[in-house]
């Protein structure tokens, strides 16, 4: 049996995510980086994106939306603002959302900075979780 890395996602409300992959790509702050097996001792911060974890060839992903993760001895923990499984983001929900946020831009464009910023990361993250959920639905054929 080769060497596996442990993985923990965790967020304030849940644990996401506890198991043994043979690789994790993550979305961090200066792009994505996949870890395997014996990867040096490494810590970043997260941005919006997919967390994609392999083992045995099946692909498990993660919307993820900002956090922290620290890798060493193969064991990963992620400490994420949010985060939930592809198979648990409903789509019509997200989409929802979605249009909610981009009606509210539309709105704010001429309004408060800091309003506008908290919108478009709201639309971000929405259009990231439907990414998602589309990829993972498209993988398992639905």
């Amino acid at each position: 049996m080769s060497k596996q890395i442990k993985v923990k996602v965790i967020t304030p409300e849940q644990v996401v995510c506890e198991c043994s992959v043979d690789q994790v790509t993550l979305p961090v702050t200066d792009g994505e980086v996949t870890i395997l097996p014996e990867h040096r001792a490494y810590i970043a911060s997260l941005q919006i994106g997919e967390i994609l974890t392999k083992k045995d060839g099946e692909e498990v992903s993660i919307a993820v939306v900002g956090g922290f993760l620290e890798f060493a001895n193969n064991e990963l923990i992620i400490l994420a603002d949010e985060a939930e499984r592809a198979e648990e983001i409903d789509i019509k929900k997200a989409e929802a959302a979605k249009k909610r946020a981009e009606d509210i831009k539309n709105k704010v464009i001429k309004t408060d900075e800091t309003e506008y910023a908290h919108v478009a990361a709201t639309l971000e993250r929405e259009m990231s979780r439907i990414k998602i959920a589309k990829k993972f639905l498209a993988r398992k054929g639905l």
